[in-house]
């Protein structure tokens, strides 16, 4: 699950983690208003004010598609405003359909201290969890404000990595060291060690799968983070002024709390009718929809279609025990998607028989109604069954053929992944 940007802002300060103020507004009519509050709790006088109206949607890409604005007068955030949700956001991240635009955060500016040798002083900092070791790590950059993936692969001695003690979580000594590989010294190493230390226990404490800041800055002397009990704005300190959060979604039911967070407007909508019918299903970019039993052979199904030309559609897991009206409902799903060409069916029967899952797919098939009203699958459908009952399941399959003129019987998976990619004409 993940959440909008003032909803991260909040949660960091919650952890009395810096932040500038800020306020969301829904409509061009609050901006003036949001404005003029936001300014003054940020102490700017009409003279000094600097605030920014950003676009809270779950995508990346925003300041560049001009979703993100400085702006000094009302007058200006309003206009900005009027802008961001009249128009719909188009980024590489949300594909040229672009994504609405129903909420704005209208947040104070915050003069960025200068970094000796030019730049500005900010850094990105994120935890996650490596695979391969098996640890949370901390993942820390000098190079914030930009794509990490970017400056992974054009430079990858400017990151640097901490791995998290499973227990202890991020340690002091620790976070100092990342602090000080970042250039900072003094107090500032310090504030940025301990914001290090306190992202990391709200990441083990809200179950997350990604906690990011980017950027976390040096914040000159005339900003003011909205954090109660912070060190004030006498001196430069370090603030966190954009934020990222995922969760864990098996995680979630110990935290109703975050729940109460996620937005269904900005979640893919076959996806969310997936999740309440107890199927895991994720959207991709091709046009060969899947219809697996079991995470690991749904992957190796879409393996498989790719080593043949084809692209997978989807993934879709209708899991080990998997019943007729389930089974009905992930063809749906998976038809939902106008780039279908073809559907490849592929179950392994254990729990589940084969035989019961070749009358699904055939009473599917044979009862769907297509959106011009029509009753039948019109795309491609191979299915390749082995398991628990699957001569009787083949002979199902064998005697819908001439209900089902669309049905393929596939021998193995490499037949199965053959014959879709034809049918769809991506085969190699």
């Amino acid at each position: 699950m993940k959440i909008h940007e003032h909803q991260a802002r909040d949660l960091l300060a919650s952890y009395n983690i810096p932040v500038p103020a800020g306020q969301v507004i829904e409509s061009p009519l609050a901006a003036e208003d949001a404005f003029n509050k936001v300014a003054k709790a940020a102490g700017m006088t009409p003279d000094n004010a600097l605030v920014v109206i950003k676009a809270q949607v779950h995508a990346g890409g925003r300041g560049k598609a001009g979703f993100v604005k400085l702006v000094k007068t009302p007058a200006e955030a309003k206009a900005a405003a009027q802008f961001m949700l009249t128009n719909k956001m188009v980024s590489p991240q949300t594909g040229p359909e672009g994504l609405a635009v129903k909420k704005l955060l209208v947040a104070a500016g915050v003069d960025i201290a200068d970094r000796k040798g030019g730049g500005k002083e900010e850094f990105y900092l994120a935890i996650t969890t490596d695979r391969a070791s098996r640890r949370n790590v901390l993942i820390a950059s000098r190079e914030g404000g930009v794509e990490i993936e970017t400056v992974a692969h054009e430079n990858p001695d400017a990151i640097t990595k901490q791995p998290l003690h499973p227990t202890l979580g991020l340690q002091g000594f620790a976070a100092r060291k990342v602090a000080y590989r970042l250039g900072l010294s003094g107090k500032l190493a310090n504030q940025a060690a301990d914001a290090m230390q306190k992202l990391a226990k709200l990441f083990v404490e809200k179950d997350c799968s990604l906690a990011e800041i980017n950027p976390l800055v040096v914040a000159t002397s005339g900003s003011s983070p909205s954090t109660p009990g912070h060190l004030g704005t006498s001196t430069p300190c370090i603030m966190a002024i954009d934020a990222k959060f995922s969760f864990d979604d098996n995680g979630l039911f110990r935290h109703p709390e975050l729940e109460q967070l996620a937005d269904p407007s900005e979640e893919n909508p076959a996806e969310l009718r997936a999740k309440a019918a107890g199927l895991s299903y994720i959207s991709l970019d091709g046009n060969i929809g899947c219809l697996v039993n079991g995470a690991g052979l749904a992957m190796a199904t879409m393996d498989i279609i790719k080593l043949h030309g084809g692209t997978p559609a989807n993934f879709l897991d209708v899991g080990g025990g998997a019943t007729e009206e389930a089974v009905t409902e992930a063809f749906k799903i998976i038809l939902s998607d106008q780039h279908v060409k073809g559907i490849l069916v592929n179950i392994f029967g254990g729990i589940m028989r084969c035989d019961i899952i070749a009358q699904g797919v055939v009473n599917a098939a044979k009862t769907y109604t297509n959106p011009d009203g029509s009753v039948g699958f019109k795309v491609p459908l191979v299915v390749r069954l082995e398991g628990t009952n699957v001569e009787a399941g083949r002979k199902i399959l064998s005697e819908a053929k001439g209900l089902v003129p669309t049905l393929q019987a596939a021998t193995d998976l490499a037949d199965a992944a053959k014959k879709v990619c034809s049918a769809v004409g991506a085969g190699k």
